[in-house]
């Protein structure tokens, strides 16, 4: 029951399949990795729009990734996703459900660091048109975030939160009962996240690879990697003064939360979440497998 949408995404949608691509169920996983390929193409076509010589480099660097994905990460995922299973039986402190945060925080950043060369040599690449049309894509993404989590009353705020931490908490436990919806919402309303400083970084994190897409233009292969490096680390710790420390205070309160949650599931709620890692362990085991 993480607050902010990016921790909450990678924490719960990471817990199905730790790439972002889950689309919710056992039988489908598979399918959805499967189908990366063409997700990843689309999703960054949506942010660069390719020219047809960067459509195929794009193509042979995503295969890249994924291979190197599919062969040593998912493994990883696996062994992680069997030990989530021998936890789920038993009550969490907030210092375990965080050391199991942190697992997934360090696979998106292997993941991150992978990507970071292709991704730099496809900056290199982009011309004004293309430039603008990022800026674009980006001013669309944040009238979304500012209609979900900035829009309507306060309580109507809430409640959009709400749903779709009940909903996440449910992909893993089951229905919920009322309590624990109370409890979710409780957490919620205690939380430290705040959607302005949320969005204020976003435009600063926006902002910033566009200055940095713009310097690995005029960049050699070198220096151009070093300036995405440098981009990513800011990223991951960024410069804007006491967002750092409300983040890692975020992190805290979602860790508190989402053991509090665990620590009122049933019986039949853990044998629930275990079926779910069990699932996602063997799609995890048999996509690695794949070749």
């Amino acid at each position: 029951m993480i607050d902010s949408k990016i921790i909450a995404r990678r924490f719960w949608l990471t817990l199905a399949l730790l790439t972002a691509l889950t689309l919710g169920a056992c039988s489908t996983t598979r399918l959805a990795y499967n189908q990366s390929p063409n997700l990843l193409y689309w999703w960054l076509d949506g942010y660069m729009d390719f020219s047809s010589a960067q459509s195929t480099q794009a193509r042979q660097d995503i295969d890249t990734f994924l291979g190197w994905h599919r062969s040593t990460e998912l493994p990883t995922y696996a062994r992680q996703l069997q030990q989530w299973q021998a936890l789920a039986p038993q009550d969490m402190s907030p210092a375990q459900a965080c050391a199991q945060f942190e697992a997934v925080r360090a696979a998106v950043q292997r993941a991150s660091e992978r990507g970071l060369e292709p991704l730099t040599r496809l900056g290199q690449q982009l011309d004004r048109e293309q430039m603008a049309h990022l800026q674009r894509h980006q001013d669309k993404g944040n009238q979304s975030f500012a209609e979900e989590y900035l829009e309507g009353s306060p309580e109507e705020r809430l409640n959009r939160r709400v749903d779709q931490a009940v909903s996440r908490s449910e992909m893993l436990y089951g229905r919920l009962s009322p309590a624990q919806r109370e409890l979710v919402r409780s957490g919620l309303q205690q939380s430290p996240w705040d959607p302005q400083k949320a969005l204020q970084e976003r435009l600063r994190r926006q902002s910033e690879l566009r200055q940095t897409l713009q310097t690995l233009q005029n960049s050699p292969n070198g220096t151009a990697l070093d300036a995405s490096r440098s981009y990513l680390i800011r990223v991951l710790q960024t410069p804007t003064a006491g967002y750092n420390a409300n983040s890692q205070a975020l992190v805290q309160h979602g860790c508190a939360q989402f053991a509090a949650l665990h620590n009122t599931t049933t019986t039949e709620q853990r044998a629930n979440a275990v079926r779910v890692l069990k699932g996602y362990e063997d799609d995890m085991r048999a996509l690695a497998a794949q070749r």
